[in-house]
Parts: C-alpha cells; sequence; structure tokens
C-alpha cells in the first residue's frame, strides 16, 4: 500500500515566510496576495492562515527587524560605531531574502497602512531610537536621537527607493565618514 506523503510543516511555514519577504519587498502588502504566496511555495493557500492566521500576521512576522543584539548589548559602545554598523546594514547590505532592501524600507512601501505604520513605529521608536536616546544624554536627547534615525532611514530611501546617483555610487568606506562625523555633531552633549 501507498503511504501518503508526509508534509514538513517546519520547511513549509520556512519557505511561505521566504515567498512572503520577497513578494512584500517587491510588491508591498496590497500588491501581494496570498495566493502568489502560497503559489511561489506550491502549497494551498490554506495552509498560510493555518500557520499565521492573517496575512497581516504573515506580513508582521515576515517584515520584522530583531535589532542585533551587538548593537545593544554593551551601553558604553559610542553612538557612532552602532550608527556605523546601521549604516551597512540599513542603506548598503544587500538584504536578499528582502529583494535587496532592509526590511525598515520594505515597510515603508506600505506604511500607508495604518497597522504597517504602527508596526514600523513600534520597531523604529521603542527599538532603534530608544537605544540611541539611551545613549546621548544632555539637552533633548530624544531629538538628537531622532535625528540620527531620520539619516539612516532617509539615506536608506535615497539610495534604495529614490536612486539618488551620489548616493547610489558611494561606497560605504565614502559615506561611512561622513556619517560619523554628522553623528559625532549630534552625539555631543551641549553646554548650558
Amino acid at each position: 500500500m501507498h503511504q501518503p506523503k508526509r508534509r514538513d510543516k517546519a520547511a513549509t511555514r520556512t519557505a511561505l515566510l521566504d515567498a512572503a519577504r520577497l513578494r512584500f519587498a517587491q510588491n508591498g502588502y496590497d500588491g501581494t496576495g496570498v495566493r502568489e504566496i502560497a503559489g511561489d511555495v506550491g502549497v494551498d493557500p490554506a495552509l498560510v492562515f493555518r500557520y499565521f492566521g492573517s496575512k497581516d500576521e504573515l506580513y508582521a512576522e515576515a517584515v520584522h527587524v530583531e535589532i542585533p543584539a551587538g548593537l545593544t548589548g554593551d551601553p558604553k559602545r559610542p553612538l557612532t560605531h552602532i550608527t556605523d554598523a546601521l549604516l551597512h546594514d540599513v542603506v548598503f547590505a544587500d538584504w536578499e531574502q528582502f529583494d535587496g532592501e532592509h526590511p525598515l524600507l520594505v515597510m515603508l512601501r506600505s506604511s500607508g497602512r495604518p497597522a504597517i505604520r504602527e508596526q514600523l513605529r513600534e520597531q523604529i521608536c521603542q527599538g532603534y531610537l530608544q537605544d540611541f536616546t539611551g545613549r546621548m544624554g544632555g539637552e533633548n536627547p530624544a531629538l538628537r536621537a531622532e535625528l540620527v534615525g531620520a539619516l539612516l532611514l532617509g539615506m536608506g530611501v535615497m539610495r534604495s527607493l529614490v536612486g539618488s546617483p551620489a548616493l547610489s555610487e558611494a561606497t560605504f568606506e565614502e559615506t561611512r565618514t561622513l556619517v560619523a562625523r554628522l553623528v559625532a555633531t549630534l552625539a555631543e552633549h551641549p553646554e548650558n
């Protein structure tokens, strides 16, 4: 008697996440359908709902960004070193699973949706910017932290989404020196 083929639930779930990351990066939330994601994996669309509950929950998991432990682990690590790592990750790294872009930039494409905008705000404000603020001290630490965040995210948008010529052609090494100067200025404790 022929035994039916057993499904590997973990592998199918992982494959659906991988397909979703790529589709959401290429087409945004509204341009991506559950049927296309399931089709990329060769499974029934019902499995998306079984494993994730909804398209919204699939999206939230697919684009969730964990702050690398090395960035937040040492509170004495200078902000310029952290932003150097983020400059590489957000602006210059090739996130193959997201069609080359950082997940935060992927979320920006769909930020017209309130739930996605809230997820983006939470990841940036309660993650990266909260860590930056704690390292600032002095006057207006939250504002200066948000300016650092705006610099990095804005550079990612200019390079990846807009395709601005100078930033698109610049190397990481050329850019990191200029960014380090800007961040050092923002991180200084202003005198009263």
